[in-house]
């Protein structure tokens, strides 16, 4: 069986933020990317994420402000070379998508589907730009659970951030990890 998509997803993973550099997606490939990140299952036409795209200075000005939480809120005083890494953390990688779940009260949606909706745009997030050649990391640090950090970003009552896709050229490819044997983790329900 010679499929080019099931081979492109049997060979997907991760990239660690660090080894992305540039390029990073163009702004007719970004919008690529993000056309395909809103193509997912939303069950009630709800839409319940959107995006925050931080590039070029925005990286930057951005770590400045994480800098400054965590010197506000760390009960010990940061380090320099722990605010350091706080001002360069964005700047890991040429485009950082934030992924921000929002959730809207609706008896036929129930969150947990919504919740869903939103990994699902983010994780197309990471196919779209994974085909596009570039490398991908997803996580969800320290900034993507600080009120103060969601209030920087504007987020509503009912938004938090789901995660920080960062995108770029990976600059050094990794070994694949161990997956799962498919007898560990599927079960068939029998009557």
């Amino acid at each position: 069986m010679t499929n080019a998509t099931i081979e492109f997803l049997l060979k997907r993973r991760s990239a660690k933020a660090a080894l992305l550099t540039t390029p990073g997606p163009t702004p007719d490939e970004l919008a690529t990317i993000l056309t395909c990140a809103a193509r997912v299952p939303d069950h009630k036409k709800l839409v319940p994420w959107r995006f925050i795209v931080f590039e070029g200075e925005a990286r930057a000005k951005f770590g400045e402000i994480l800098a400054r939480t965590v010197a506000a809120e760390d009960k010990e005083a940061p380090s320099a070379v722990r605010l350091e890494a706080e001002r360069g953390r964005l700047m890991r990688a040429p485009t950082v998508v934030a992924v921000i779940s929002r959730v809207v009260p609706n008896p036929g949606a129930p969150e947990i589907e919504q919740l869903l909706s939103c990994g699902a745009a983010a994780f197309n997030l990471c196919l779209a730009a994974n085909a596009l050649g570039y490398g991908t990391c997803w996580i969800t640090e320290w900034y993507s659970f600080s009120d103060t950090i969601g209030k920087a970003l504007g987020l509503a009552a009912n938004e938090r951030i789901a995660g920080f896709v960062y995108i770029g050229t990976d600059s050094a490819p990794q070994e694949d990890r161990e997956r799962p044997a498919l007898a560990d983790i599927v079960t068939r329900w029998q009557a």
